[in-house]
C-alpha cells in the first residue's frame, strides 16, 4: 500500500492531499447513504469501488504529481472535477446494475464532494506545493556580475532552476560562480539539443557581447526556445520603466510563437473538456479493446513510450499495444526496410504488428489512450505529433522548432496523407501550423481528422 501511495502521490504534501480527498469521498458517501435505513452497511459496501476509482483515475491523470501545481487554476479545477465525476459515475452505474433499495443518493454525493474536493485542492495542495521544487530549467549566458545577479534572483523564484551557465568567449568563470559552466556560446546549439531548457537568459553587455549574443539568439530562434535580453545596460534595483509594459525582472522576454494568452486558455479548456468527455463516452469501447488485446496476445494492454514534448521535456505517451512484446528489439533488424525518409521508422507491412493491432492502427483506435495524456497536459488535441528521443537526436536545427509547442493527437500531416508524405514535408507542415496557429484552425483540423480516421487513409 505504501508503494502504491508513492506512485500516486510523491511527497508529503501530495500524500496529505490524497488522504484528505479519500476522507472526503467517504464522508460524502456516508452522508448520501444516511438518507436510508441501514446506511452504514451500504456505505461500507461501496467504499472499495469509490476509493479504487479515485485512486486509479488520480494515477492515470497524475493528479498528485509535484509539478501539478504548475497547472492553471481553471485547469486544476477541471482535473478535480473529472475525478469527482468518475466516482459519481461508478456509483450511478452501481445503482442501475444492482437495483437495491437504499443505495446512496448520487445527486447528494455530488453536491457534497465536488465543492469540498475543489476547496481542499486549492487550500492545501496548490497552496503548499507552490513552495516545492522547481519546474522549469533555465540557462544563463554570461558569467559576469549581471549573470551572477540574475542567477541569485531566479533561484528565489521557486518554479525556476538555473541548470548552468554559458560563457562568452572572452569571459573567465569566477570562483564565486554558484553553478556549473557548461561551455561557451559556441556550445549553445549542442546544449539545447540535449537539455529540456525552458528559457535562455542573456546576461550580456550590448557593446562587448553583441556579435556572440546575436549568433546565440539565432540558435534560440531556430530551436524555438524562449529567451530574455537585458532591458537596460544598467542594473536597476527600484526604478521601473513608465507605462503598462514595465519590466519586472530587468529582462525583456521573447518567444518564437505569438503570445495569445486568451486564445491559448481557450485551447487548453477545450483540451480538458474534449478529452474528459471523450474518455467518459468511449469508456465501453476502451474497455472492450483492452479485453481483446489481453485475450489475443501476451503483454500489457497499454504501451508506454518515452516521447519528447514541449521544449524537449520527455513524457510517457500512452497507446494500446499493437505489437508483439519484443517489438523494440526487432526494430533494429527491420531498419533496412524503413519506408520513410528521415529519422522516422514506418513500414506498411510491419511483421511486429499483431492481427488486432493492425485493425486498431488502421482506424487510429490505438491512439485513444492519449486522451489521458491530453487531460494530463502532456499533449493537446491538435499539435505536431510527439517524436521519440532517437528521432529528435537526428533532427536538423530548424526541425527542432516543432518542439516549441505542446504536441498533439492530430495536425496538418494527419489530414494530408500521413505516411505518403516525405519527412521534410511533414516537418514543414508542422512549422506552418505553429506559425499560423489559431483556435479556429484547430477546430478545422479536428473536423478534417474524422473522415481520415474513419476511412483509415494513409495509415499503416
Amino acid at each position: 500500500m505504501h508503494s502504491l501511495f508513492g506512485r500516486i502521490a510523491a511527497g508529503f504534501v501530495a500524500r496529505v492531499s490524497l488522504l484528505l480527498d479519500l476522507l472526503l469521498v467517504l464522508v460524502a458517501l456516508g452522508v448520501a447513504s444516511s438518507l436510508h435505513a441501514g446506511f452504514a452497511s451500504i456505505a461500507l459496501g461501496l467504499t472499495v469501488p469509490a476509493v479504487v476509482t479515485w485512486l486509479v483515475t488520480a494515477m492515470a491523470l497524475r493528479h498528485y504529481d509535484p509539478w501539478a501545481s504548475e497547472r492553471g487554476a481553471a485547469d486544476d479545477a477541471a482535473m478535480t472535477s473529472v475525478l469527482v465525476f468518475a466516482v459519481t459515475t461508478v456509483l450511478a452505474i452501481a445503482g442501475i446494475v444492482v437495483r437495491l433499495e437504499g443505495l446512496p443518493n448520487v445527486g447528494v454525493f455530488l453536491l457534497i464532494l465536488w465543492p469540498l474536493a475543489l476547496g481542499t485542492r486549492f487550500s492545501v495542495f496548490r497552496a503548499f506545493s507552490a513552495q516545492s521544487g522547481p519546474i522549469d530549467d533555465v540557462l544563463i549566458v554570461g558569467v559576469g556580475a549581471l549573470g551572477r545577479a540574475t542567477a541569485d534572483e531566479l533561484k528565489a523564484k521557486r518554479r525556476l532552476r538555473v541548470i548552468g551557465f554559458v560563457r562568452y568567449g572572452a569571459e573567465t568563470a569566477p570562483a564565486q560562480l554558484k553553478g556549473q559552466t557548461l561551455g561557451t556560446t559556441a556550445d549553445l546549439d549542442m546544449l539545447l539539443r540535449t537539455m529540456p531548457i525552458a528559457e535562455v537568459y542573456f546576461a550580456s553587455n550590448a557593446v562587448t557581447n553583441a556579435p556572440e549574443t546575436q549568433q546565440a539568439i539565432k540558435v534560440c530562434e531556430q530551436f524555438g526556445i524562449p529567451f530574455a535580453l537585458p532591458a537596460s545596460m544598467y542594473r536597476l534595483d527600484r526604478a521601473r520603466p513608465l507605462g503598462s509594459h514595465g519590466v519586472t525582472d530587468g529582462y525583456l522576454h521573447y518567444q518564437t510563437v505569438a503570445s495569445r494568452p486568451v486564445a491559448m486558455a481557450f485551447k487548453r479548456a477545450f483540451d480538458i473538456l474534449a478529452s474528459g468527455v471523450a474518455l467518459w463516452v468511449l469508456a465501453p469501447l476502451l474497455l472492450g479493446v483492452a479485453a481483446l488485446i489481453k485475450l489475443t496476445s501476451k503483454g500489457d494492454v497499454l504501451f508506454r513510450q518515452t516521447r519528447v514534448g514541449l521544449h524537449g521535456r520527455p513524457f510517457r505517451m500512452l497507446k494500446f499495444r499493437t505489437m508483439v512484446v519484443n517489438a523494440e528489439e526487432l526494430k533494429a533488424k527491420l531498419a533496412a526496410q524503413n519506408e520513410m525518409d528521415g529519422p522516422v521508422f514506418k513500414m506498411k507491412h510491419d511483421p511486429r504488428i499483431t492481427p488486432i493491432g493492425r485493425f486498431l492502427r488502421k482506424f487510429s483506435i490505438d491512439e485513444l489512450p492519449q486522451l489521458i495524456n491530453v487531460l494530463r497536459g502532456d499533449m493537446s488535441v491538435v499539435g505536431p505529433r510527439p517524436p521519440v528521443p532517437q528521432e529528435v537526436a537526428k533532427y536538423q536545427s530548424w526541425q527542432r522548432r516543432r518542439l516549441s509547442v505542446r504536441p498533439g493527437l492530430t495536425c496538418i500531416w494527419q489530414v494530408s496523407g500521413r505516411n505518403a508524405i516525405s519527412f521534410e514535408e511533414w516537418m514543414y507542415m508542422d512549422l506552418q501550423y505553429i506559425d499560423t496557429w489559431s483556435f479556429s484552425k484547430d477546430l478545422s483540423l479536428i473536423l478534417k481528422t474524422f473522415p481520415v480516421v474513419l476511412t483509415g487513409k494513409g495509415a499503416s
